[in-house]
């Protein structure tokens, strides 16, 4: 599962959710995106580094998503 922790209004999660869709359709690998700003817990420990991209719960990136970074970490599961 890939996900990407957002928040409303951030260009670069914009950016960021284009690289993942992309390669989710490629992959065939289910996608959810999280607004930190409905999470307390998360809004601390992420609110200067969003966008995060996490594979299986466990982070890969953030503020820019490096597409082949992503597709190794799909694949070396």
């Amino acid at each position: 599962m890939i996900t990407l922790l957002s928040r409303p209004g951030c260009h670069l999660c914009d950016d960021a959710r284009a690289v993942i869709e992309r390669v989710a359709a490629d992959c065939a690998e289910p996608w959810e995106e999280r607004d930190i700003t409905r999470d307390e817990a998360l809004l601390r420990e992420y609110h200067d580094h969003i966008p995060v991209t996490l594979v299986d719960g466990r982070q890969i990136d953030f503020w820019r998503v490096d597409e082949d970074r992503l597709r190794r970490a799909l694949a070396s599961r």
